[in-house]
């Protein structure tokens, strides 16, 4: 084959603006033999990385830090081009988010990845510490919903804690995670230690093959369970953020007004593409009409369009799949009885919006109510008690975030304890995932592990105990050979000294303990 000829039958990966239906961009489609040169060159660059000091990587990320806000209005714009969201989202659900944990993780990293001490009880002559060492290669699969915030908030993590880094980004979303990725290159990262590979999802799950030491999969619950399988065979430790049906409850003393705008904010923000969404709304009888006209009156304002455009509350949806999903909800929906109170049908011109779409006369069986929407839709149904609420709202496969509305503190905190769910709000909805200090992933099909928090950090690297002397061994130890009975009752005698709860059986159990070790050193001492 002639070069030109091999040229030609390269393939590519089309961007698409979906308000627009205008090609931003094209990337390369890699494939299988380009990831095995990845993985590959990642290998080969991070131990030194590893071995350099936290604060030396700290530096790096600080200064990603400061371009990410330098470039804030670029990348805000890229995003809002590429994705769909609206300029203001694509700064505060993206950008700042993503610069905040930066600023967290930079700051807090070499405490947080310190040697650990682990007071004994029992063996006081031994101490032991942790240590936490880079896993070495990190594997990123990211959604196209938050294509920067997400992936990158755990390139951040996983640079900080000593890894290289590959991100397979959506397709639908290359962009943004390459220009990502020139920044952190900007900051000083050696190339190899990020790298991010264009391609369609199958070459994520060859790159779990080639050998790969850990694996950060965002995305649905469908394909979640394909890459966990992926990384189970090969017993390659992972953390798996999948789908949500998120509730919320409504109780009866909830003030209304800030409930609705907070139900709207957590249903239509990013067109309702946020696994966190408010997917299902339980509100007590007593409140319900009065809530549904604050929610409906508020909804009928949202302006629908351009998210470049000044005002525009709503941008269209990401994935053309994902919108025929919500169309075909919905229709099923009317079609059981339900009633919509606003939107309800996709709108004509190019671009992919789906307008928000609030309904009523909702029950738990209809497929809108039982499977995730990840579109701009918000059911909302009567319950009698609140007992009532909990069991409906906890029955779900899914259990990623829940949401209380109440004034009383107690009964808002002694619902949220009993609901399933991996995080419980009260009286607001989604930003926790902006708090880098938080732990955030789900329970049941919502998935496996948690990113970000100090413990997501320590997640990132493999923890090595070290257990050594902290006092001087004699040179014998009353555990090793050669056995004895008289060693095993002075064993026992001991056990029963430092543990027993009866005053009696533990003076008993220190005499049984003097008497045989002062017979069993003399016979050893004989011997």
């Amino acid at each position: 084959m002639e070069p030109q000829d091999k040229e030609k039958t390269e393939q590519t990966i089309e961007v698409l603006n979906p308000a627009t239906g205008e090609r931003l961009g094209v990337v390369p489609s890699r494939d299988g033999e380009h990831a095995r040169e990845t993985v590959a060159r990642a290998r080969r660059a991070q131990p030194r990385w590893g071995r350099a000091p936290v604060a030396r990587r700290a530096e790096v990320i600080r200064r990603f830090r400061d371009l990410l806000l330098d470039r804030a209005d670029e990348l805000s714009r890229l995003l809002s081009l590429e994705n769909g969201k609206v300029l203001q989202e694509s700064f505060q659900m993206e950008v700042f988010p993503l610069a905040d944990l930066a600023t967290y993780f930079a700051g807090r990293a070499e405490r947080i990845l310190a040697p650990r001490r682990i007071p004994l009880h029992l063996l006081k002559h031994r101490r032991s510490t942790i240590h936490h060492r880079p896993r070495g290669v990190v594997l990123v699969i990211s959604p196209w919903n938050y294509p920067l915030s997400i992936p990158f908030g755990e390139t951040i993590m996983g640079l900080l804690a000593g890894n290289a880094v590959i991100v397979k980004p959506a397709e639908q979303t290359p962009l943004i995670a390459l220009r990502a990725r020139e920044l952190l290159l900007e900051a000083g990262l050696e190339p190899d230690l990020l790298q991010v590979v264009t391609a369609p999802g199958p070459v994520a799950s060859e790159m779990i093959e080639i050998g790969v030491d850990y694996v950060n999969f965002t995305g649905s619950t469908e394909v979640g369970r394909r890459v966990s399988a992926a990384c189970g065979r090969l017993l390659t430790p992972c953390t798996m953020e999948l789908g949500g049906k998120d509730p919320a409850i409504v109780l009866p003393d909830a003030d209304l007004d800030l409930t609705a705008g907070s139900l709207v904010w957590g249903a239509f923000a990013n067109a309702g593409q946020t696994c966190a969404s408010v997917e299902r709304v339980y509100v007590h009888e007593s409140v319900h009409d009065a809530l549904v006209d604050r929610v409906v009156d508020r909804v009928r304002r949202l302006r629908v369009g351009d998210p470049l455009e000044d005002g525009i509350d709503m941008g269209p949806m990401t994935e053309p799949a994902q919108l025929a999903k919500v169309e075909r909800q919905v229709e099923q929906a009317v079609a059981r009885g339900a009633m919509v109170l606003t939107g309800g049908a996709r709108l004509g011109g190019p671009g992919q919006f789906y307008p928000p779409t609030v309904l009523v006369d909702v029950d738990d069986g209809m497929e809108i109510a039982r499977e995730e929407t990840f579109g701009p839709t918000l059911p909302i149904m009567r319950y009698a008690t609140v007992d009532e609420a909990v069991r409906r709202a906890n029955r779900s496969v899914y259990g990623l975030d829940a949401y209380v509305y109440g004034r009383d503190r107690a009964l808002t905190a002694q619902v949220a304890r009993q609901l399933d769910a991996g995080t419980v709000m009260v009286n607001e909805t989604l930003i926790t995932h902006a708090c880098p200090e938080t732990p955030w992933g789900g329970v049941k099909q919502s998935g496996v592990g948690r990113v970000h928090s100090d413990d997501g950090l320590r997640e990132l690297c493999a923890q090595v105990h070290v257990n050594d002397e902290a006092i001087r061994a004699p040179g014998w130890s009353p555990f090793w050979q050669p056995y004895s009975h008289g060693m095993y009752r002075a064993l026992v005698g001991a056990a029963r000294t430092l543990q027993h709860s009866r005053v009696a059986v533990r003076a008993g159990g220190a005499w049984s303990l003097l008497e045989n070790a002062v017979r069993e050193l003399r016979r050893r001492r004989a011997a």
